[in-house]
């Protein structure tokens, strides 16, 4: 069950990071026009999820390698998201323009993280117990 779970989790994080980097990547460069289509768009939470979609795949990469790797760096990842949408909400209370969607997409990845994070935990808990070396 473990290894299966790895798997998923390794997919996830690789579908999602990859999308999310590209995404990024669009909006900065101006990539097939989609600046133009994400409207308001804060440069500050790009650049967050820019980061974050590094530090999935960088995650879906150390999965295979050193599980207990993985929680850290999500945990990481997830930190960074909450700490960037509560600047996010005090730049929206200051007037900042946004649009409404990106605090919506703010919450959605802040809850995958910490599911991918929760699950990455679990994984961790599970092959300490498992091997008495790592405890």
């Amino acid at each position: 069950m473990i290894k299966a779970l790895k798997i998923v989790q390794s997919l996830l994080l690789t579908g999602f990071g990859a999308l999310s980097v590209f995404m990024t990547l669009s909006v900065i460069f101006d990539w097939f026009g989609i600046r133009e289509k994400e409207g308001n768009y804060v440069l500050f939470i790009v650049y967050t999820n820019l980061i974050c979609g590094l530090i999935y795949l960088y995650a879906a990469f150390i999965n295979w390698k050193k599980q207990q790797n993985s929680f850290y760096v999500l945990a990481a990842a997830t930190t960074i998201l909450i700490v960037a949408f509560i600047a996010l909400q005090v730049y929206a209370s200051n007037g900042g323009i946004h649009e409404v969607k990106t605090i919506n997409a703010m919450l959605f990845r802040i809850g995958f993280t910490t599911f991918l994070t929760a699950i990455s935990f679990f994984i961790l808990k599970k092959s300490n117990q498992h091997n008495p070396l790592k405890q």
